[in-house]
Parts: structure tokens; sequence; C-alpha cells
């Protein structure tokens, strides 16, 4: 893991498809915060991913996959976001991600809301049932947000989910525009407030996530300072 940052609110920032944890420095994406890094307003946690032994692991069956990927979210919780809290004092963090690094984010804090209370994802891939083989059990199901979400009517997460700060962000021509749509109708049929912002011209590479993400960040700040 790379960390960026002496202090502020912790953002645990997930790598993309196969990315390790130097991904999000070496295509810029940490320097694009740099200014809000700089002035002590984000501390970013960069963790490295195992998708290549988890979702991508063709050598394993399709449950194992997700028991891996189960593992691998343990980690995240237990260790890294743990430690973000102890180190900076804060009692929550935000994810966020790009591309499948998204799903990373928006699952976690689905999955963990009183954890986290803030998302940011930018080309979010959200569906794991590509990765399954059409295998399909609980574990599946509860790791795939387009099947959990929508029959999730249990208030203590509902609540939490409802006080969180969401963006999802898809650019005009992202191959990932039509899974963010759907994302957006669901979250807006439980009642979940966000911000489905969809960028004319922008696609899905990381010129334009290193554009949308400073200003996403701030956000964060402007709503944490209200």
């Amino acid at each position: 893991m790379l960390v960026f940052g002496h202090a502020g609110y912790p953002v645990i920032l997930f790598p993309t498809s196969l990315g390790r944890y130097y991904e999000n420095k070496d295509f810029k994406l940490v320097e694009s915060a740099a200014p809000l890094v700089d002035r002590g307003v984000v501390k970013i946690y960069c963790p490295d991913g195992i998708d290549g032994q988890s979702w991508y692991n063709k050598s394993i069956h399709p449950a194992d996959r997700v028991r891996t990927h189960n593992g691998y979210e343990n980690v995240i919780v237990n260790d890294v976001i743990d430690l973000a809290r102890r180190e900076t004092g804060a009692a929550h963090v935000a994810a966020a991600g790009c591309s499948f690094g998204g799903y990373h984010a928006a699952n976690l804090a689905f999955r963990h809301p009183d954890l986290v209370h803030f998302l940011i994802s930018m080309s979010g891939a959200f569906n794991i049932k590509q990765f399954l083989d059409s295998y399909y059990d609980d574990n599946c199901y509860f790791n795939n947000p387009p099947d959990y979400l929508p029959g999730l009517n249990d208030t203590w997460f509902l609540e939490r989910m409802r006080s969180m700060g969401i963006v999802l962000n898809a650019g005009e021509t992202d191959p990932c525009y039509g899974e963010n749509r759907e994302l957006s109708d669901i979250l807006r049929s439980k009642g979940i407030d966000h911000w489905f912002d969809v960028r004319p011209g922008f696609g899905h590479d990381w010129p334009w996530w290193r554009d949308s993400f400073p200003g996403y960040l701030s956000r964060i700040i402007e709503t944490r300072q209200s």
C-alpha cells in the first residue's frame, strides 16, 4: 500500500482491473489531487489489488474466486480502514476508484455503510456475473450490487446509505455508462440521494478521471464543513 498526505479525511483509493497499489500514482490520479493532499485536507490510501487471484482467476472455481474476494475485503475493513481511522482520527472513510476500482469502492461502501460515509466511483463496472461462468450462490449475490440493492429493505443499511455522500461518474461515451445509469436508478428507487455526473465528451480513461477526481474530493470537504 502507498499512502499520500500527512493529515485530512481518509480516502481508500482502489486500483482498476488487475491493477496494483502503485497504479493510481503511476497514472497521476493521486497527483491530480495534490493540492488537497498537500494542504492536509485528505489523506489517500492506495491498497494493493488481488483481482488476478480472485475475479480473474480462471484456475479456481467461481465459488473460490468470490471467497478470495471476501478475504480481500476483510483485509480492507480490518487492516486498511482501521489504520486510516487511527492515523487520521476520523470515524469514517471515503471509498473511491475508477472502472473496476469503482466496483470495489461501491461494493465496500454499500456493504459497510457504518464505515464508509463517502463514495466516489468513476466509470464503475458493477456487475460481477461476467467472472462467474454461470455459477451463482449467496456470496456471489451479496457481492453484486445490481442484484442485492433492489432487494435491500433493512432499515439499518438504508438509513446509513441515505446519509452517505455518493458520486457516480460516467463519460458520455463511456462503455460503463449503462451500468452507472442502472445503479443510479436503483439508488433512486431506494430513496438514496446521490449525484450521477455524466460528463459530455468524456470516455473511459485516465485523463478524464484525473480531470474529475479533485472536484469530487472537494465536494467531500464541502459536505463535511456544511
